[in-house]
Order: C-alpha cells, then structure tokens, then sequence
C-alpha cells in the first residue's frame, strides 16, 4: 500500500489563490498591478537608519522570545494613548514576526482537535489555513454587500455550539475595506461574552480608516481580558519585510503563545525591532501623510470602478475596494486570469477570501494615482468587451 508522505492537515490546506497570480505576474511585461496588498512607500528612512544604526551598534543577537523590553514598553504607551487599555509590558505583550505569525501563534494557543472559531466570510486568506494546521474546524459567517460586508453578531451567535472556542474578527478588513463601527463590535462582544468566546482581533489595518474611527474590540467593555488583539508595522509605517507584528492579551494567553514561538521563531529579528521603537516614537507624521495620499487613491478608484460598471460600495479602511464584477457573467478567477492575460491588470479574485467573495475581485490602490488611472482605462475596455448580454 502506498503510503502518503504528506501530512493530512496540510493536504486540506488550498494553494493560494495570490500566489498563483502573482507567479504568471512575474512572467509578463507591462503589468499594472492592483494585486499586492503592500504599501508602495519606502518604509520612512529615519526609521531605516534606527535598523541601519543597529548593525553598525553590533545588534546582531537573539531578544527575549517576548521581544525587546523597549519596544514592549513603547507599545503599552501607544495602547494606553490611544484606546485606554493598560497591558503589562512584561506579560501581556509579545512581539511576533508579522501578524501572520501572530494569527498562527494565536489559533494553536487556544484550539484543541474539534475546537470550532467563527470567521466572517469574506476575510484574510491565512484564517482558515492557519485553523486546519491547528487541528480546528473553521466556521465561516456570510457577510454581503449589502450591509457593507460587516459581520452581524446575530449570524454569529446562529453559528455558536458547544464546540465553539472564539470568534476572529478582521476590521478593516482585508479585501473589501470594510470597517465595524463601535455599535456592531459591541454587539459581538456581548455574543462572546454572553456564550463565553474569546476573540481574535486582527487590527493589522488600524491606522489606515478614512472619514471613520477605528474601534479597538479590546476596548470595548469587558473585552480585554477576552481578547486577543494583534496589531503590526507592516501597513502603517510602510515596514512589511521588516516582518515585526504583536499581540496583546492576558498573561495565561500570551505565556502560552510563547510556549510555541520559542520553538518555531525564537524571536523577531533584532534590526527590525529597533526600527519599530523608531517608528512608535517618531513616525506619526508619515502615518498621516501615507493615510492622506491612499484617500487620494481611494477615491479616485471608487469612483472610476463605478463608472465602468463595476459596482463598487465605499470602503472605509485598509487599501482595498472590492468591486463586483458580475455583471461580466464571468467568475472571479475567470475575470482576474483574463483580465491579466489580455489587458495587463493584476487584481486578485474574490473567491480566494471565501465563497462570499465570488463575484468580486480585490484591487489594492497602494499603488500611484497615475498606474490606477491607467488600470481603470484597462479595465474599462475590458468590461466592454466582456459584459454579460
């Protein structure tokens, strides 16, 4: 009998529907591309220079697994600015390699075989992966555009059983730009707390909201003792090969998360976490001028995906629109393939974020005002070409 080499749980796991774009991408000349959800900015340089300066300072060695005390201290300060909550640098802060590594670390820390989390639909690509590979079983709630795709507490609380461990919230929400307001989050909490769920808050995009606040779920009333809020550098500060994200969360969670850091990832690298004390102490006003400037783009890409045909409702943070493309007749893959293959525009199909993404694509505008104008007459041709009769 032939025996599989390959384990079962990574067997479940799709390929990734991004990285099979990207890969025909870098085969074609001429491409514009709304695919990569990476800002386009140089990371700032006096923040390069804190990296710069750290390899000329010899800082070349190993952290604490929990990271660099400094940068722990530098995030409870922001924390407490920003949405009032006291961590204790010490305990309930760890720095992790991203906050893909913070999703992972996350999900193993609190899952047992059979254990069910609830993820809205559509949501980040890593979610459900990173579920299996814990041995758990994903629960997807629909979200439509109709309600601007914000998940309902009340299609969450129809999806809780007795195996139901938490809830994974990402808002903004990567694809469709999508922000909870402070009344709906609030409504899940009090599903999480009323069935007694933790909550996964992925807040990577938190910084990035235009026109709108951002409401940190931790904040919320009786929420932070739930909560696992995981928030990064990479958007913000423009510092995504920098590989430096965090989790915040009450110290039994934490220590248990670090039970597994410590022997897959050690720690984040050093360089980067100098950086990233920078960042917290001196990098508001980029924050401010890249937020300005992606509002720009995201306007101006709203408003032209409309005009084609593409209807679009208004995203309100991160740097995605999600447009629906079905007028085209074509599925999401079918439209993203050909639209690359004959016009040159990148962009990412809907279905790869869950099956309430198809009928729409991802079109990141981290991109130059003048690639977007440009994208948008590409794709204007294509539509016309291809709308469904």
């Amino acid at each position: 009998m032939k025996r599989d080499l390959i384990s079962k749980r990574v067997r479940e796991i799709p390929p990734s529907g991004i990285r099979r774009f990207f890969d025909l991408l870098a085969s074609m000349e001429g491409v514009i591309s709304l695919g990569v959800g990476e800002p386009d900015f140089v990371t700032p340089w006096h923040i390069r220079e804190a990296g710069v300066y750290s390899l000329e300072k010899g800082y070349t060695s190993y952290t604490s697994n929990y990271g660099l005390l400094e940068l722990r201290e530098e995030l409870a300060r922001y924390l407490k600015a920003s949405y009032g909550l006291d961590y204790d640098p010490q305990r309930e802060l760890l720095i992790t390699v991203g906050v893909s590594e913070g999703i992972d670390l996350a999900i193993r820390a609190i899952l047992d075989p059979g254990d069910e989390i609830i993820v809205h639909d559509p949501g980040y690509v890593s979610y459900m992966p990173c579920t299996i590979l814990a041995g758990g079983v994903f629960i997807p709630v629909p979200t439509t555009i109709e309600n601007d795709f914000k998940v309902k507490a009340s299609d969450i609380e129809k999806r809780i059983t007795p195996r139901t461990k938490a809830i994974l919230l990402g808002y903004p929400n990567n694809p469709t730009g999508a922000v909870m307001d402070s009344e709906g989050l609030t409504k899940v909490a009090e599903v999480a707390q009323r069935h007694n769920l933790l909550v996964i808050s992925d807040e990577v995009y938190e910084r990035l909201v235009y026109g709108v606040a951002h409401t940190c779920f931790a904040s919320l009333p009786a929420m932070k003792e739930r909560t696992i809020l995981l928030s990064g550098f990479s958007k913000a500060y423009a510092m995504t090969g920098w590989r430096i994200g965090y989790a915040a969360a009450r110290e039994e969670i934490i220590e248990a998360m670090v039970k597994i850091h410590q022997y897959t990832m050690l720690c984040a690298p050093i360089m980067g976490q100098m950086a990233a004390i920078e960042a917290l102490k001196e990098g508001e006003s980029q924050i401010q001028e890249m937020v300005a400037e992606y509002d720009k783009r995201r306007r101006v890409m709203v408003q032209g995906l409309n005009q084609i045909g593409l209807t679009c409702f208004e995203p309100r943070g991160a740097f995605y629109t999600f447009p629906s493309i079905k007028s085209t007749g074509l599925s999401s893959e079918e439209f993203a393939e050909r639209l690359l293959l004959e016009d040159r525009v990148a962009v990412i199909p809907g279905a790869t974020f869950g099956e309430c993404g198809e009928g729409y694509v991802r079109c990141c505008y981290a991109t130059s005002l003048a690639d977007i104008e440009e994208a948008l007459e590409r794709m204007s041709k294509f539509v016309k070409r291809h709308r469904a009769r």
